[in-house]
């Protein structure tokens, strides 16, 4: 398969997730892997106005927060030329794979079966103190990737952010970490039934982009990661080019919005 394409991983393996029970029907909304607080709530303002009631639905996950980590390397050919590369990782995600039996107003152009993205897992109770995250980072990056990272290594990737307000109050701190990423990576996993099988794929960054502008990676947080990396790295991904490699008028007028970038990574 093309890389960038719908199939990045070249093919899916997964044949079919089967439901072994369903047990919705009775379970408390406090129960489970996911919480849901059903309230009402009303809105105040400053100038001493408020909203009617209305009703709001939250969903929590156990420890609320949650770490991305994008792990890249700076490579060089044989005539010394840099180039951009990241890791991904692939798995099962049932919520996008059941999507087939749902009946939607518009229709999936395909059926999702594995889904590509970058390291990422859940905060933990220990994961307290400045450094709290970045540790997080590293032991997510042996458990999904096979990759060790040391936590002063771990540099942030611009600020949290909310993936889906309007549902959920979970909020996601990016990382980035250049690591190597020739090695073989046997990701040691968590112990997740639902991470059997997780596979590793390295490629360019550029190549990554333009599969999530195409379908191939449907997952937000992961554009929005590589995007940032390459700010950080001050990487021009449209050319294929580091910022220390333009003209000279052009690479004085780069700013890396919001990121303290190293312009041109060596």
């Amino acid at each position: 398969m093309t890389p960038g394409g719908p199939d990045l991983l070249g093919g899916d393996d997964v044949a079919d997730i089967e439901v072994v029970a369903d047990k919705t029907k009775g379970s408390l909304a406090s129960a489970g892997f996911l919480k849901v607080r059903r309230l009402v709530v009303r809105t105040r303002f400053r100038d001493g106005t408020a909203s009617d009631p209305y009703a709001c639905d939250i969903v929590s996950r156990a420890r609320t927060d949650a770490v991305a980590l994008l792990l890249y390397d700076v490579p060089r050919d044989a005539a010394g030329r840099r180039a951009l590369r990241v890791l991904l990782k692939t798995g099962v995600r049932p919520p996008v794979f059941l999507r087939r039996q749902l009946k939607l107003t518009q229709p999936d152009a395909r059926p999702y079966g594995r889904l590509v993205e970058m390291v990422a897992g859940m905060l933990e109770p220990e994961d307290t103190g400045p450094d709290g995250v970045a540790r997080r980072a590293a032991a997510e990056a042996r458990e999904e990737a096979g990759v060790d990272v040391p936590v002063g290594d771990v540099a942030a990737l611009g600020a949290e952010s909310f993936p889906s307000p309007g549902v959920t109050d979970e909020k996601v701190h990016f990382r980035a970490a250049q690591a190597d990423l020739d090695g073989p990576h046997v990701p040691e996993g968590d112990g997740s039934a639902m991470e059997h099988g997780t596979q590793v794929v390295v490629l360019p960054v550029e190549e990554a982009i333009a599969a999530c502008r195409r379908g191939g990676i449907p997952d937000m947080k992961t554009e929005l990661a590589l995007l940032r990396l390459c700010d950080l790295v001050g990487y021009v991904p449209a050319l294929g080019v580091f910022v220390d490699e333009l003209p000279g008028d052009l690479r004085a007028r780069f700013r890396p919005l919001g990121l303290a970038g190293d312009a041109g990574a060596r």
